[in-house]
C-alpha cells in the first residue's frame, strides 16, 4: 500500500526577493513524498498568494486526499480531486518519480522524451532602484541571460542602467502585471530598443486584451494569464509565448500537454519558476528542453540548496541527480 508524506519546508532567500507585489527572503515550500514497494517519489510546490493559494490550504487539500492517494490515485486523476494548482504539482511530480523509481528508468524516458542536455538559465535581478538593479547587474553581468524585475515608475532608467551595467547580457523584462495599458506600448518601444528579447506579463491578466491592440515591438510572453490548456486560445493574438509553470499547469502532466498544444499554436515557450529548491526545478527541466527561455534559477536565490541538488556552473544548470528526482 502507498504512503503519503507531506511536509511545509522554510528555505532562507540569499538577501531579499522584490517583485511588482512585494518581497520576501524566504522561500516557504510543501513537499510531497509517495513510497510504495519500496520505492519513494518527491515533488515540491510553491503556494502562490496571487492565485489564492496559502501552505495550508496546499497542505489540507493533500490531506484531504490521503486515502484516495494511498489507495493509488493516479496522475490522470490528480485534477479531479485537488483544486490548488501547486498541491497537484507537488503530488504529479511525486508519482512520476515514484513510477520512474519503481520501474528503474528515469522519467524523461517514461514519458517518450529524449535525454535532457544541460540548459543556460536567467539569472534574476529583483526590483529595486536604478542604481542597485546596476550594481547587481554589474555583479552578474558574466551571465549570458538575466531578467529583470520591473514594474515602477522609474522602469526606462532601471532598464538604461541595467543595460549599461551589463552590455554583453541577453536581458527578459518582467512587469509581473505592473504597467499601465496607456503606457505599455511606449515602454515596449523602450525595450526594444536596448535591445531586451522578450518582456513577460506587462499588464494584468484581467486587461491584457489590450495586448491585441497595440503594436508589440517586441515578444510578449504570458505568465499570470496562463495557467494550462484551457485558456490556451484565449491567449493567441495577444501574446507571442508564454511562460509554463508547473505551479501553474498542476504538475508536469499538464505542463508537457500544454507545451505541445502552445507549440502547435504558434507560441514560443518559456519555462519559469517560483523560488523554490533543486527539487521543484528538475521536473521544470524537461520543459526546458524544448523552451526558447529557460528561468529556472530558483536555487541559485536562495542561501543554500538541497543536497544532493541539481549543478550550476555558473548560469549552466545540469540534468538533475537521480537521487534528487527523476
Amino acid at each position: 500500500m502507498r504512503k503519503l508524506e507531506v511536509a511545509h519546508e522554510t528555505w532562507p532567500i540569499a538577501g531579499r526577493f522584490t517583485i511588482s507585489r512585494g518581497s520576501k527572503t524566504t522561500a516557504d515550500v510543501v513537499v510531497v513524498r509517495v513510497s510504495e514497494d519500496g520505492a519513494s517519489g518527491r515533488g515540491e510546490c510553491v503556494p502562490y498568494p496571487r492565485y489564492g493559494e496559502t501552505i495550508a490550504g496546499v497542505v489540507g487539500a493533500l490531506e484531504g486526499a490521503r486515502d484516495a492517494i494511498e489507495n493509488g490515485l493516479s496522475r490522470e486523476e490528480i485534477a479531479s480531486l485537488i483544486i490548488p494548482r501547486a498541491a497537484r504539482n507537488a503530488l504529479d511530480c511525486a508519482l512520476w518519480d515514484l513510477d520512474a523509481k519503481k520501474r528503474g528508468i528515469p522519467v524523461w524516458q517514461l514519458a517518450g522524451l529524449d535525454p535532457p542536455s544541460p540548459l543556460v538559465t536567467a539569472f534574476t535581478l529583483s526590483l529595486d532602484e536604478p542604481e542597485a538593479m546596476a550594481a547587481a547587474a554589474a555583479k552578474s553581468a558574466h551571465r549570458p541571460l538575466l531578467k529583470l524585475k520591473l514594474g515602477g515608475e522609474r522602469d526606462a532608467e532601471r532598464l538604461t542602467a541595467v543595460r549599461e551595467a551589463a552590455p554583453e547580457s541577453r536581458l527578459i523584462v518582467d512587469a509581473n502585471e505592473g504597467w499601465d495599458p496607456d503606457h505599455v506600448e511606449d515602454l515596449l518601444r523602450v525595450c526594444a530598443r536596448a535591445g531586451v528579447a522578450l518582456v513577460e506579463q506587462p499588464l494584468a491578466a484581467a486587461h491584457d486584451e489590450a495586448l491585441r491592440h497595440i503594436y508589440r515591438a517586441l515578444p510578449v510572453c504570458a505568465d499570470e494569464s496562463a495557467h494550462d490548456r484551457d485558456g490556451l486560445q484565449g491567449l493567441v493574438g495577444k501574446y507571442d509565448a508564454i511562460n509554463i509553470k508547473l505551479d501553474k499547469t498542476g504538475g508536469l502532466t499538464e505542463a508537457l500537454a500544454l507545451a505541445a498544444s502552445a507549440q502547435a499554436a504558434g507560441l514560443e515557450l518559456m519555462t519559469g519558476c517560483m523560488v523554490a529548491t533543486s527539487l521543484a526545478m528538475a521536473p521544470a527541466m524537461l520543459i526546458g528542453q524544448r523552451s526558447s527561455f529557460v528561468d529556472l534559477d530558483g536555487p541559485l536565490l536562495l542561501a543554500r540548496d538541497r543536497e544532493p541538488g541539481i549543478v550550476f556552473d555558473g548560469s549552466i544548470m545540469h540534468p538533475a541527480p537521480r537521487e534528487l528526482w527523476g
